[in-house]
């Protein structure tokens, strides 16, 4: 399956990294470079993780990673899976 990123995942992301990188640039790089780790298996297994909290739908799943989750849509039909978002559950209003 192929992996897309959302524009609301790749601004919060830049977000996340660019506050980790003011205490070093080395760990956000390294935050970074795990969390693409760990979604590139996603395809692998798409169903592994939870069903999402925050989205009413068996196809949206929430992958945990450092304390963030980040929701993804399995979208079969079209062979994808779209990365939707990243937060810490603190920041998320429901």
């Amino acid at each position: 399956m192929k992996i897309i990123q959302d524009s609301v995942f790749e601004k919060n992301l830049k977000n996340i990294l660019k506050y980790i990188s003011i205490d070093s640039k080395t760990k956000a790089k390294k935050f970074n470079n795990s969390l693409f780790k760990k979604i590139e298996n996603l395809s692998n297994m798409p169903y592994k993780f939870r069903k999402s909290f925050y989205y009413d739908s068996e196809n949206v799943r929430d992958l945990i990673f450092k304390g963030y989750t980040i929701p993804y849509l399995i979208d079969s039909d079209k062979n994808k899976i779209v990365l939707l978002d990243i937060f810490k559950w603190i920041d998320k209003n429901m």
